[in-house]
């Protein structure tokens, strides 16, 4: 019996949160879009296998405090750079009285945007494609940069040449990118070595101008698995030449909106690493992010 347990790896960047409360107050956490994932990831597949994040934080006590969370929730922290003098970056989320929500940002010297152009990451870059299943997102690519993205998709590659499962959330936020047509590139360049897509049809609207389900699972037929996000509507589902409708559970009182798309990735993967079909997959990530919206922040409590 193959008693090796799976090991996954999360790349990207997790930041100082800030919530702004109605009273004018702010509240303190940590979170991040992979990070999201990475947590909510780490829960839903329980004991066993290895959860790791990939990032690069400064020498500070924000960053001290986020090791350890992480480590507090399972996480794996060696991956992790600490950059003497760096700092996260910072965001605060807004939200209004259905539970959109509005983000700033504080993050353009954000340790991270070295993650991988460090001497320290030859051994990070050297050790990724052992891993089972890679996962990053449309941010990671922006914050990177070019040399960063370059150094990821060679990763990648050799990843998949080794047989692993290489999984991508859309996750486009246009202010971080100098334009659109530099978002598509790299974009392009990196959906090619692409097995799970978990992408949001809004995010598939605003960056390739794609009208309909038709014309986001037309543009990515090389795929295998095409997962169609949509908010409260059906989530819908592309694999193996096959096609799926889940519904999304009805939630009466939305708190706040934010991870609800990081929550469902999560719990979708999980499932599929444990087995589950698509469509048990896509509910488990309806039932997961239907809990995280009734919440305030990124990440929910674990009890």
């Amino acid at each position: 019996m193959n008693t090796v347990p799976l090991r996954i790896a999360l790349i990207g960047e997790c930041m100082i949160e800030l919530q702004h409360r109605a009273d004018g107050s702010l509240q303190q956490s940590f979170g991040g879009d992979t990070l999201n994932a990475a947590v909510y990831l780490r829960r839903e597949l329980g004991e066993g296998p290895v959860v790791d994040y990939v990032t690069a934080l400064g020498d500070d006590s924000f960053s001290d405090a986020m090791c350890k969370h992480w480590a507090e929730e399972g996480l794996g922290l060696g991956m992790v750079q600490r950059l003497p003098g760096r700092l996260p970056g910072l965001y605060c989320i807004q939200t209004d009285a259905r539970g959109e929500r509005k983000f700033l940002y504080w993050r353009n010297e954000a340790a991270v945007r070295d993650c991988f152009t460090t001497p320290a990451a030859e051994p990070i870059l050297a050790a990724l494609p052992a891993y089972d299943v890679l996962y990053f997102s449309g941010i990671t690519l922006a914050v990177l940069g070019e040399v960063g993205r370059e150094r990821l998709l060679k990763t990648l590659i050799e990843a998949r040449r080794q047989g692993a499962k290489v999984v991508f959330d859309n996750n486009y936020r246009p202010r971080l990118w100098a334009s659109v047509d530099a978002a598509r590139a790299a974009y392009h360049k990196l959906l090619a070595q692409v097995d799970i897509a978990l992408l949001t049809e809004d995010d598939e609207r605003a960056l390739f101008g794609h009208e309909d389900s038709e014309q986001v699972f037309a543009a990515y037929p090389a795929i295998e698995e095409v997962v169609l996000k949509r908010g409260a509507d059906d989530c819908l589902i592309r694999w193996r030449g096959e096609r799926f409708a889940v519904p999304a559970l009805v939630v009466e009182a939305v708190v706040d909106t934010t991870a609800a798309g990081d929550s469902f990735s999560a719990a979708y993967l999980a499932s599929r690493l444990k087995g589950g079909t698509p469509q048990e997959a896509a509910l488990a990530g309806h039932r997961l992010a239907s809990r995280v919206i009734q919440v305030p922040g990124a990440l929910i409590p674990r009890e």
